[in-house]
């Protein structure tokens, strides 16, 4: 599979759940898809329950470390502080995000945290892959939740 092909599928992950922010991500190591998750903040009542840190976590037990050396994770919105964080804790090679987020985005928008000197292990960070395909996902998202007045 190609890195579209596995977007696709965070793409996919992100449209799961109409509540939530559309967000998915999926991690894999050597071509094969090692975990997917999509956000999962309300239905849990949880900061933490990003779609990264849940794909992150799935990838752990899955492979048993809490290293995921050379793994890349696919996921719909660039990550922020708090997620690109864990990437870097991770020990993740690779992140390819879809769309930008110039508010909270920490891995090349706002600032490049796991690309950043002090920290021992550095991820290296693509974005924009099928952004028009998130985006719109995402527009769409927040146009029902103005139009519900939840905004």
């Amino acid at each position: 599979m190609t890195d579209k092909d596995f977007m696709r599928l965070a793409l996919d992950w992100a449209a799961r759940e109409p509540e939530e922010v559309p967000v998915g991500a999926v991690i894999t190591k050597g071509g094969i898809l090692v975990s997917a998750a999509h956000n999962q903040r309300e239905r849990d009542a949880g900061a933490l329950c990003h779609a990264e840190m849940l794909a992150i976590a799935r990838a752990q037990e899955e492979l048993g470390t809490r290293r995921l050396e050379g793994c890349t994770m696919y996921v719909t919105l660039e990550p922020c502080p708090m997620c690109a964080g864990a990437l870097i804790l991770a020990h993740i090679a690779r992140v390819v995000f879809s769309a930008f987020d110039k508010q909270y985005g920490c891995c090349g928008s706002r600032y490049a945290l796991p690309l950043d000197p002090a920290f021992h292990h550095r991820v290296a960070c693509e974005g924009g892959l099928l952004a028009k395909e998130s985006e719109a996902l995402l527009g769409a998202f927040f146009s029902r939740r103005r139009g519900k007045g939840l905004m």
